[in-house]
């Protein structure tokens, strides 16, 4: 059953300096990735260790999400089927057998860069991510060639990367070691452009490029 970490906790787990100052931070949720061949044997591994399905939630939105809640240790968690729809639309599929317990790290990465409305947290996991592993044209690091093709081929996606990698620029100024958000900004500037992502980018900011992610109660 192919089952994989993303957002904060695989962040910790694939970087040192997430566990000590100033990247430390708290970690209220689990979100994990699936596909759905394996969504039913997730649910029942989740139930078997103790957490409590959603019900409603996962009936209506079962197909491409799904929510748990772990009672004992007040806890809730997130599996993403196939594809995560926040911001942007982001297809796990092609990249859920690259790892082990975790996405790659571009896919971390790319988790985080695609929140428009970005808090401190999601900066923060920016910046743990940059300060451990170095950019890479394939999975030895932060696969930066794997961001720009899909930068490339999504006006509204590279806009995204770009103003939330240019925000965790700002961010990091103030923490030490941290000096890569400005080399992701600019690896994705310089990524060709698509004629779609053209097309998109003649209309620009006047229509909105994003949507905003549902939150579960």
């Amino acid at each position: 059953m192919p089952l994989r970490l993303t957002g904060g906790v695989a962040v910790a787990l694939r970087c040192p300096s997430a566990a000590a100052a100033p990247l430390a931070r708290e970690y209220k949720d689990i979100d994990v990735v699936t596909v759905g061949s394996g969504r039913d044997a997730t649910a029942a591994l989740l139930e078997s260790l103790g957490y409590v399905a959603d019900r409603e939630f996962n009936v209506l939105h079962g197909a491409r999400r799904l929510f748990f809640w772990d009672p004992a240790n007040e806890r809730q968690l997130d599996v993403f089927v196939d594809q995560a729809r926040l911001c942007h639309e982001i297809d796990f599929r092609p990249r859920i057998a690259v790892s082990g317990r975790t996405l790659p790290l571009a896919d971390l990465l790319l988790m985080k860069l695609q929140v428009v409305e970005t808090n401190e947290k999601d900066l923060i996991d920016v910046c743990a991510i940059l300060a451990d592993h170095d950019l890479s044209e394939d999975e030895s690091g932060v696969n930066s060639a794997y961001l720009a093709a899909l930068a490339a081929g999504d006006w509204g996606l590279w806009r995204t990367l770009g103003m939330v990698a240019e925000r965790g620029e700002d961010f990091a100024r103030g923490l030490d070691g941290f000096d890569r958000g400005e080399l992701v900004a600019g690896r994705l500037e310089r990524a060709p452009k698509s004629r779609g992502w053209k097309m998109r980018a003649r209309i620009g900011e006047r229509k909105r490029w994003y949507e905003l992610p549902e939150e579960v109660a």
